[in-house]
């Protein structure tokens, strides 16, 4: 029978893929997250979105009326700090609602664990997490699995970083670990066949591959795959001397959340699925066919809503291409209204040309031109621009009026990206941010997007500034006549 069902960290990598699979089967789903707009792009039925931060989680009781399961899908790996600190409080706040507001059961889909003396942050805090959301006094399932093979998977897209970015792979100890790699379409499956098997008391079930890899014998089946040979050296250092800056430069994950991952690949990490196939029989996917079918679905990245789902920007697109992108930009609060925001934002080309740092930007075009490539110029005459427009060597992807305007790169560098303007109203003031998003392709694009780092840490800023002073002058103005 179809349930309803509150689904919190619904804009995350798992997230998106459960809330469209329990879509269609029929489920009444309540999408919360921070940041929903991509979700709520995809149009799925019987899906609802809503912005929650459980920091503050104020509209979370009235989310959980009517509620038959809670999937518990947060984690903050990508948040930096004390993170332990931040999902306990979190989960805390979560519980203190279901305490007033109960629902049948909770899904709770963690990490396996190592033995306590041996747990990383990471581990820790998803076992305390657990903890936390039992007290709420409501069933408890709680789905553990290890390395998820998938298209976004954390894990996936370092291992997928390393081979394509570099020559020679020389990771650490910690590639002799051994863990049970599980495909993503059979972990969802779980997730959704669970609503079929509620719990009457707390329950712990291990999720799991039909296969036991180490790293290292992961690495040189995704090489067969992919066709990519690479000499494979493990090399004795502990998995502390991976700096952040090191991640930074191999991957294009997240740098908090590679750092966290890696840190907890230092042990065996085995599942024990025999519970859960007897309870859920399914055909677990080897990890070769998963590995195929996740690069597969990766050449479809391009056609989504943050490109526009733009046909050149697909046609740009590459496999070797890093999955996540690079971003830099800057937000700036401001009095000005959303009108005259978007006024001056479609400006862009034009008597302002880039709002900021314009010698940078003819320089970067100069580079072009050494190169033989020949950059376009100008922009259109009328004033708002539309997809499809070029403002010189950009391409117009994206136009929702008063809310983002997005411009695909069209420079010479090895990568793909795109150039965009957000606008958001919270009531007593707007934020404009502008953001670059970079997929860079192998190490080449990794190391054009560093030697940009000086500029970027200060052009985005200066234009988000500038844009906002222009369009607090025009908010003045208007003002003043009425």
């Amino acid at each position: 029978m179809p349930q309803r069902i509150l689904m919190l960290g619904a804009s995350g990598y798992i997230g998106q893929h459960l809330t469209t699979a329990l879509s269609q089967h029929g489920h009444q789903v309540l999408a919360a997250a921070r940041n929903t707009e991509r979700l709520e792009k995809l149009n799925l039925p019987n899906v609802t979105c809503h912005t929650i931060d459980l920091n503050w989680p104020k509209e979370l009781s009235a989310l959980l009326e009517g509620v038959d399961t809670l999937y518990y899908l947060v984690h903050s790996m990508g948040e930096g700090g004390d993170f332990i600190a931040h999902e306990r409080q979190v989960a805390m706040n979560v519980r203190d609602a279901l305490l007033e507001t109960p629902v049948k059961q909770v899904i709770f889909l963690s990490s396996l664990q190592a033995p306590e003396h041996e747990q990383s942050d990471h581990l820790r805090a998803r076992q305390l997490t657990a903890e936390t959301l039992r007290s709420a006094n409501i069933p408890l399932t709680e789905l553990r699995a290890g390395i998820i093979v998938g298209a976004g998977s954390a894990a996936f897209e370092v291992m997928r970083d390393m081979v394509y970015n570099l020559p020679v792979l020389t990771p650490p100890r910690w590639v002799r670990s051994r863990t049970t790699p599980i495909a993503l379409q059979n972990l969802l499956h779980y997730l959704v066949e669970l609503l079929n098997h509620p719990a009457d008391n707390h329950r712990v079930l291990e999720a799991a591959g039909p296969e036991v890899l180490s790293y290292q014998e992961q690495f040189e089946h995704f090489m067969t795959v992919s066709g990519r040979r690479r000499w494979l050296i493990p090399i004795p250092f502990p998995t502390r001397w991976i700096s952040v800056w090191f991640l930074n430069v191999i991957t294009s994950v997240p740098p908090t959340t590679a750092k966290a991952l890696i840190q907890g690949l230092k042990h065996d990490l085995l599942a024990d699925d025999r519970e859960l196939r007897a309870l859920i029989p399914q055909t677990l996917m080897r990890f070769d066919d998963a590995v195929r079918l996740t690069l597969k679905e990766e050449e479809k990245l391009m056609h989504s809503s943050d490109w526009g789902y733009d046909a050149q920007a697909f046609a740009r697109w590459r496999p070797e291409y890093g999955f996540y992108p690079k971003q830099a930009g800057y937000t700036v609060k401001t009095d000005a209204s959303l009108q005259a925001l978007w006024q001056v934002i479609n400006q862009i080309g034009g008597k302002e040309r880039y709002f900021f740092g314009n010698l940078l930007w003819q320089t970067r075009g100069m580079l072009d031109l050494l190169v033989g490539h020949k950059l376009a110029k100008g922009r259109p005459a009328h004033p708002w621009l539309q997809t499809g427009d070029t403002v010189d060597s950009w391409k117009v992807i994206i136009v929702e009026p008063e809310k983002q305007l997005a411009l695909l790169f069209g420079m010479k560098a090895p990568g793909l990206g795109r150039l965009c303007f957000t606008l958001k109203d919270k009531g007593d003031h707007r934020e404009l941010d502008v953001r670059a998003w970079w997929h860079p392709h192998g190490m080449p694009g990794l190391f054009y997007w560093l030697l940009m780092i000086p500029a970027h840490l200060f052009i985005f800023r200066g234009m988000a500034k500038r844009i906002a002073q222009l369009a607090e002058h025009i908010t003045e103005k208007i003002s003043f006549k009425r």
